[in-house]
């Protein structure tokens, strides 16, 4: 996948509506890949869906999580 975009894991949980938390859980459940290591970890936001807002309502909608790689079990 060229040109990855990487974020914080706090950029991504911005960006998908979920905690980072859950964006470090996707990342070990192999949902999304890390790059680098320890506090300058980087998610790319092409593996993930952003957040949306209802039109009519104004209701935010979380992103759907990533799919579980083949074989995988979550967390």
């Amino acid at each position: 996948m060229p040109n990855p975009q990487l974020v914080t894991a706090s950029d991504a949980a911005a960006y998908t509506g979920r905690s980072v938390g859950t964006i470090w859980r996707w990342a070990s459940e192999g949902r999304i890949s890390r790059y680098g290591t320890g506090k300058q970890v980087r998610y790319d936001l092409r593996e993930m869906q952003g957040k949306a807002t209802d039109e009519w309502t104004g209701e935010v909608m979380l992103a759907e999580p990533p799919p579980l790689p083949e074989g995988a079990r979550a967390a």
